[in-house]
């Protein structure tokens, strides 16, 4: 097997190589003066079965054009299958139709991946499940829950309660709540731009409860931080966010520095700004990557990975 990285996250690609004891492959990515990428794979591919990982962020548009010529250079050079290991697929917010005359970008960048040439893909807490429909190739889809929980059990809160910063996150949420044993509450939100929230209500009672928002992806931290404002209103104690790929923004990095956070954790799925003093715990996501490529590799079962 051969794994491969672009430009978008290649600490976590040396670290997933690192766990499974390969080296990482080469490859040659430059620019011509018009601003072209041109993309050469250094080692001999023919007949091999070959990883691909890159995450759809911070340059969202480079990094995903990367990654499809990435492919198209591995499928001419008689790769035998290739698999496509997004941490994080960008594009997953706009999954449906929720106003006229908008596209489903999460399902066109589903039909650019194959058409390309990728056999499977591997990625992580997706922000719709239904995305892995708009694939007609196998998806393996991965959570950072066990990661997370896993911290967050350590940590030995008390009297805790898992918060879910608006609707669609709540059965996520639900997860959190049976893997911590812990209470479960709802922040009810309605978001009035693309940057701007306005929280409503809140469902449960938090009042001297240690609270742990979850959420699988922040930008601009509005939801978070609204939130969290809210179940301080409500009487909650100590409030820690959990959130698996944090792209976070200028706008997101003020926010967090005026929130009642206590402390935000976070994956590697995609590389951490500078936080400018934000307490930030950033857990790595590499062994549970590495070890499902090498279970795909060698035609094993990935669903013990779903577990602490």
């Amino acid at each position: 097997m051969r794994v491969f990285t672009g430009n978008a996250n290649p600490e976590l690609a040396q670290k997933i190589t690192d766990y499974m004891g390969i080296p990482l492959g080469r490859v040659q990515i430059s620019r011509f003066d018009d601003g072209e990428l041109f993309v050469k794979i250094i080692d001999n591919v023919r007949g091999k079965d070959v990883f691909v990982v890159q995450s759809i962020c911070q340059k969202p548009n480079e990094y995903l054009m990367e990654l499809l010529i990435m492919i198209d250079a591995l499928r001419r050079a008689s790769a035998a299958r290739i698999t496509a290991v997004l941490p994080f697929y960008g594009y997953a917010r706009q999954d449906r139709k929720d106003q006229p005359r908008v596209p489903i970008t999460a399902k066109l960048v589903a039909n650019l991946l194959v058409a390309a040439g990728a056999n499977r893909l591997l990625t992580m807490d997706l922000h719709a499940q239904q995305i892995q429909g708009f694939f007609d190739i196998p998806v393996d889809h991965l959570y950072a829950s066990p990661v997370i929980g896993k911290f967050l059990i350590d940590k030995k809160l008390s009297n805790l309660v898992v918060v879910s910063p608006d609707t669609g996150g709540l059965k996520m949420a639900h997860a959190y709540s049976q893997m911590l044993n812990a209470g479960l509450a709802l922040v009810a939100k309605q978001r009035k731009g693309p940057t701007e929230v306005e929280a409503l209500t809140m469902v449960g009672d938090v009042r001297g409860c240690t609270a742990v928002l979850v959420d699988d992806l922040t930008t601009t931290a509005g939801t978070l931080c609204m939130a969290a404002q809210v179940l301080k209103q409500n009487g909650a104690g100590d409030i820690y966010a959990a959130v698996s790929h944090a792209v976070i923004g200028d706008l997101g990095v003020r926010r967090l520095k005026e929130s009642v956070l206590k402390e935000l954790v976070v994956t590697d799925t995609v590389p951490l700004r500078d936080m400018q003093g934000i307490p930030v715990t950033v857990l790595s996501v590499a062994p549970v990557l590495g070890e499902a490529m090498l279970r795909i590799h060698d035609n094993q079962s990935i669903s013990s990975l779903f577990k602490i």
